[in-house]
């Protein structure tokens, strides 16, 4: 369903701050912190996307996704590994039918600077071998220069690609250089069928802030109202610790609603967070905090 992208919908950058700034006031019961911290646990994309990677790494991040902590405490498994495409069917193969999903980087991750029957090709490479979502790039020169209609038909042929896969759209909001374009990738990329929205490639700084990530909720927000289809939301990068991690799910639960409180329908693409939401759900049981040493660095 194609929509008129040219209309600017103009964004309040003072109010969006004031916004981020009363939801970090929140304060959160212990009971409720511990449940909070198991969720996002539960919320993570764990991800290994350098030029060093191999299978055995792959292997290991996998190992990790199912059992996080090697110790008494049950700490949840993660949502999803995500990789390049070559790492797929590795990851698939690890991962067996422990329910964590395989997720792969595509269209020319993290630049997007590829044909689009490169693309697509890519695409399919990585479904054929086992990916159950695609994070895909948009091309951030084309929408800048104010060719969204590109972008809305990139994205389309993208997910037709993806079969039953899902497909994440990622806009790399710290190039897109206004929070007014960061509302108008986020609406083409919905009403050109993406599953999820999602921040940032993690290559460029700045990754996922929460201003940012305010103004994609509410676009989730505005389209869900007018068509009654819910679309997941992933910030990825800069996200390390648990407080931080806990404002993100109070941004969701206040602007969205409960039913974003899930895996289905919001991730974190934060591998460093895991090892302190660890730390954290460990102390919170035991009163001592594990020494980071305890934890792989993946």
């Amino acid at each position: 369903m194609k929509s008129d992208f040219r209309h600017i919908i103009p964004i309040d950058k003072v109010g969006i701050e004031e916004r981020v700034a009363r939801f970090n006031t929140r304060s959160i019961k212990k009971e409720s912190k511990m449940f909070a911290m198991r969720l996002a646990m539960q919320m993570i994309d764990l991800t290994t996307l350098e030029g060093m990677d191999t299978d055995r790494k792959v292997e290991q991040l996998c190992n990790k996704a199912i059992r996080p902590f090697n110790g008494p405490h049950e700490i949840p498994k993660v949502a999803a590994i995500c990789v390049y495409p070559p790492f797929v069917s590795t990851a698939k193969k690890a991962l067996g039918d422990s329910g964590v999903h395989v997720a792969s980087v595509a269209t020319s991750f993290p630049s997007g600077h590829a044909s689009m029957s490169e693309k697509i090709a890519e695409v399919k490479y990585c479904v054929n071998e086992g990916a159950d979502e695609i994070d895909m790039v948009i091309s951030r020169g084309e929408f800048l220069k104010g060719n969204y209609n590109f972008t809305f038909d990139e994205v389309c042929q993208i997910k037709e690609a993806c079969g039953k896969a899902h497909l994440k759209v990622i806009l790399e909001t710290g190039e897109l250089q206004t929070l007014e374009n960061v509302r108008k990738a986020s609406d083409i990329a919905m009403y050109a069928g993406a599953d999820f929205i999602k921040t940032s490639t993690g290559k460029v700084s700045p990754a996922a802030t929460q201003p940012v990530t305010l103004v994609m909720l509410e676009a989730i927000r505005d389209y869900y109202l007018k068509t009654g289809i819910k679309i997941g939301m992933k910030p990825a990068g800069g996200i390390r610790d648990t407080k931080t991690a806990l404002r993100y799910l109070v941004m969701v639960k206040e602007t969205l609603g409960s039913d974003w409180l899930n895996p289905d329908l919001f991730r974190f693409g934060a591998s460093a967070l895991a090892n302190d939401l660890i730390m954290q759900i460990v102390k919170q049981e035991t009163g001592v905090y594990q020494s980071g040493d305890y934890f792989s660095k993946d």
